[in-house]
């Protein structure tokens, strides 16, 4: 695993900042004595087993100390944020926040924005991101680094897209478990006991999952396939094709991603 060179700025260590910051320490990305962390409450345990880290309750000391920051707060507390950071990369994971306002937060940092999930406590977040004016090549073989640590990444050509995945990879099991919940559901109902149904579903998704990615044929072949073997399974997602399944997600998604363009302003 490639390294960070220098020092590395988180600030936030809620649920998805302790997970990503947790993802670096354990790669051995970054070294903990070359981590600053600003938490308003303190150290957290979710990082108590990492000696050498840096704690803070003031941004602008981070800051001052490191050559790239990671912001990971909530939009409502990241909106309002001010700190000298010009000259610094500045990373946002922060949901429905723009590059131009990030720009704002911190003082004219070179800004990159993206988004991951808390599954970069495993290693299997999804982190795409958009590169801001003025972010160099030396930056984006960093942010590629920092979030490969976590999972997987991609550089996205449009700013737009990542509320897009914000809204299908951020909210991780979200989506899935929805229709994972239908499916332990209907065992259930035709008398399957509870726990042998959530363990045989819980094995289908992470089957489904495991299968899905490490093939680069596209999701869509997966089903065709089974429709065309005309068996069990192909009666079942032509019933659901009659439905309307595809636009029922779609319509859930698009509202996810409407929220993303509202989340953590203020009302009226």
């Amino acid at each position: 695993m490639d390294k960070i060179h220098g020092t590395l700025g988180l600030v936030g260590c809620a649920q998805l900042g302790a997970a990503i910051g947790g993802a670096l320490l354990r790669a051995g990305t970054v070294e903990p004595t070359r981590m600053w962390i600003a938490n308003r409450s303190g150290p957290v345990a979710a990082l108590a087993g990492f000696s050498g880290l840096n704690w803070t309750r003031d941004v602008q000391t981070l800051a001052d100390r490191c050559d790239t920051l990671l912001l990971a707060l909530p939009p409502a507390t990241g909106r309002p944020l001010r700190f000298e950071g010009a000259g610094r990369l500045v990373v946002s994971v922060m949901a429905g926040v723009s590059v131009e306002q990030l720009a704002l937060i911190s003082g004219g940092a070179r800004v990159v924005r993206a988004m991951s999930s808390p599954a970069a406590a495993i290693g299997m977040a999804y982190s795409p991101f958009f590169a801001g004016a003025g972010v160099t090549e030396a930056d984006r073989a960093l942010v590629r680094t920092l979030f490969s640590a976590c999972g997987i990444t991609d550089e996205v050509p449009a700013e737009g897209q990542i509320d897009v995945f914000t809204a299908i990879t951020g909210p991780v099991p979200g989506f899935v478990a929805a229709f994972a919940a239908s499916v332990q559901d209907y065992a259930q109902a035709q008398g399957v006991d509870a726990e042998v149904a959530r363990r045989a579903v819980g094995q289908l998704f992470h089957a489904a999952g495991a299968l899905l990615a490490q093939s680069d044929r596209p999701a869509a072949d997966f089903v065709q396939e089974m429709v065309d073997y005309a068996g069990t399974t192909a009666a079942g997602l032509e019933a659901l094709r009659a439905a309307g399944l595809a636009d029922v997600i779609a319509q859930g998604l698009e509202a996810a991603r409407q929220r993303c363009l509202t989340i953590g302003r203020p009302l009226g």
